[in-house]
């Protein structure tokens, strides 16, 4: 039931929280029809005017939004989804996407996603947090339920440290996006 050229963009609480705006702005011109969800923790970081003023549809911020018509928002765009991408992905969100917890609208989209429909994660996080083992397994468990990685990089990090953990470049995760939802080269 996936509809061909839907990515949803979930963007989590980290400081590249808007990187994921030109993402979005990325995927747009593309083609893509884009529908952005944001966990409460990534509006901490960007509102989602300018998401909803690049995409032309509403932000889903919260799980109970219901902004067009009477299914629930999360089970509508998990059924439509071409492709889930998720950038930034915090290790926080890794941990709740790895062991299925649904306690959001980004959570439940994943669970509920259609079996036709593809999982992006670009992570982007202290590069402490990424290397240690429980983050690993968590990427390691997603990875083996089909769940791709793009990044993260490495270089100089918000935190102040020097390492792996930065955001990939959006230019190639709008690509490598746009490859996976099937409206890119």
């Amino acid at each position: 039931m996936a509809k061909t050229n839907m990515i949803v963009l979930g963007v989590c609480g980290s400081i590249a929280a808007h990187k994921a705006v030109d993402v979005c702005s990325l995927l747009c011109k593309a083609g893509a029809d884009v529908r952005v969800v944001m966990t409460a923790d990534a509006q901490r970081f960007v509102t989602p005017l300018p998401f909803k003023t690049l995409s032309r549809n509403p932000v889903v911020t919260d799980l109970y939004d219901e902004e067009e018509g009477w299914r629930p928002a999360h089970v509508r765009l998990a059924d439509e989804a071409a492709l889930l991408l998720i950038a930034p992905a915090t290790a926080d969100a890794l941990a709740r996407l790895a062991h299925g917890l649904a306690g959001d609208a980004l959570g439940c989209i994943a669970l509920a996603l259609n079996a036709d429909a593809k999982l992006l994660i670009a992570p982007a996080m202290n590069g402490k947090m990424w290397a240690h083992p429980a983050t690993q397994a968590n990427v390691a468990l997603l990875q083996s339920h089909g769940a791709q990685f793009i990044g993260p990089a490495q270089g100089a990090l918000s935190c102040g440290y020097e390492g792996l953990g930065r955001l990939w470049p959006v230019e190639e995760i709008a690509a490598r996006a746009l490859q996976l939802a099937g409206l890119g080269k």
